[in-house]
């Protein structure tokens, strides 16, 4: 499996997260969100301009922001269904 931004990912595709390189605070924050290390995350759609984006993790929607999403690492597993 490919390592990638998750800012990088295709929408449509799957991965796990690898590791996050925010400062702590932001970790925190990102960890109550479900973004956590292991945690298999799907690129769900973009806004119009690009950005945001909306990730699905246990089955929760999140949007995130291009400046975080490029932070976090992912472990790209495969492409569902990709739609834009």
């Amino acid at each position: 499996m490919d390592v990638t931004a998750l800012s990088n990912a295709k929408v449509g595709s799957m991965g796990v997260v690898e590791r996050i390189d925010l400062p702590e605070d932001v970790c925190h924050y990102l960890a109550h969100l479900g973004f956590l290390p292991g945690t298999t995350i799907e690129v769900l759609r973009s806004a119009p301009a690009g950005d945001p984006r909306v990730y699905r993790l246990d089955g929760v929607e999140v949007g995130l922001r291009f400046e975080t999403a490029k932070h976090i690492y992912l472990k790209v597993a495969e492409a569902v269904g990709a739609w834009r």
